[in-house]
């Protein structure tokens, strides 16, 4: 059976950079039709590695997806059917900033069925220390006209802010709860190098919780979604029922296929038992991805091809992030590779994993630990 077929867009303009974001973002909000030609050339080049295969996802990304006009979005998904076709009941998700609620209905005439919206807090002193444009009122009003326009919706916050104790986030996170939403996705801040928030880390201008109170945040996050049926299916990212899932993004945590497409955007096809996982990272400067879409017909350099260590290292990354776990079998299928059995086994022993010969999960009290336990479960 040919596994599903995911494309990610990548749109890396935003109206203002966040002091936290380390993605491929630049600052402007121009419509950029130069930079949708070359996306859509692109598409075409892709469809030549793939070939037919009906997608099951689209998802974009950013930067601020939700900066593209209806029409340039309606374009990209209609190209896309157009080379590889739909499968029924697609998933086509949207990153959106609050600021943009005005386009939200338009949007969703466009094509998109899933928004994501980055509320990111309902705290106006947050929401200013955050680098945000909007304010708590703002985020409140865009999660009422996303539920008006789209009939699926997830909304990210972030904890774990300076300043902020388990109080201040049980009420903020309750607040989230009351909306009804199909999913949350809840994210512990995380001071990314190179950012402007690791610059004011270094100067002792921003004190962000210790890792004990980061880990009772994370706790209480854990909580208070159970408690109101919003299940924990990856290390952040809490859904109602799988239905609520993100398609898309379980292509990426359970080692599927997908397809980047725009500046910066990573793709991967295929594993080693095949001859070798493609691994495709475009341009990261728009005017160096349209410049090689132009000269080369394809937005990014020569492939790499994975090694069998290196697909292994990135299957049990990524497959120890969500809850149901890493598909041993899956791995050894794809890569001919283990997770070391020794780390397992230690861990299982003190109750931090549950192993099977076929399946290894992170139990829920070491799902914080997640990234680091992933990385000793890696095969030397």
């Amino acid at each position: 059976m040919t596994p599903s077929l995911g494309l990610y867009l990548h749109w890396p303009y935003c109206a203002r950079i966040c002091p936290y974001c380390d993605f491929n973002v630049y600052k402007s909000r121009a419509s950029h039709d130069d930079l949708v030609d070359a996306i859509l050339a692109d598409m075409g080049h892709w469809r030549e590695l793939t070939g037919k295969r009906p997608l099951a996802s689209i998802h974009f990304g950013g930067g601020t997806p939700s900066l593209l006009k209806p029409a340039q979005l309606e374009h990209l998904i209609a190209r896309a059917e157009d080379l590889w076709g739909l499968e029924a009941g697609i998933e086509i998700g949207l990153e959106a900033n609050p600021d943009d609620q005005a386009a939200f209905a338009g949007l969703a005439a466009a094509g998109a069925n899933r928004l994501s919206l980055g509320v990111q807090s309902f705290d106006d002193a947050a929401l200013k220390a955050l680098g945000r444009a909007h304010d708590g009122d703002g985020a409140r009003a865009a999660i009422k006209a996303a539920q008006a326009a789209f009939p699926r919706v997830s909304f990210d916050m972030i904890y774990a802010l300076e300043g902020q104790g388990l109080d201040d986030w049980r009420g903020e996170l309750s607040e989230a709860i009351d909306y009804g939403t199909e999913h949350l996705s809840l994210y512990q801040l995380t001071i990314e190098p190179g950012t402007a928030f690791a610059k004011r880390v270094e100067r002792g201008a921003l004190i962000p919780p210790g890792e004990d109170l980061a880990a009772d945040l994370y706790a209480l996050t854990q909580e208070l979604c159970a408690k109101a049926g919003l299940e924990a299916y990856e290390i952040s990212n809490h859904a109602r029922g799988v239905s609520a899932q993100s398609v898309h993004n379980r292509l990426y945590w359970t080692g599927g296929d997908w397809i980047g497409v725009g500046p910066g955007a990573h793709g991967r096809l295929g594993s080693a038992s095949g001859g070798g996982r493609l691994a495709t990272e475009a341009r990261a400067r728009p005017e160096a991805y349209r410049a090689g879409v132009t000269e080369t017909g394809r937005g990014h350099g020569a492939p790499e091809i994975l090694s069998a260590d290196a697909e292994a290292a990135e299957r049990i990354l990524m497959g120890l992030r969500i809850t149901d776990g890493l598909d041993r079998a899956a791995l050894r299928a794809a890569t001919g590779r283990d997770i070391d059995i020794g780390a397992a086994e230690r861990y299982a022993r003190q109750g931090l994993l549950t192993l099977t010969p076929d399946r290894v999960a992170l139990t829920p009290e070491a799902r914080v630990y997640g990234d680091r336990m992933a990385n000793e479960l890696v095969p030397d």
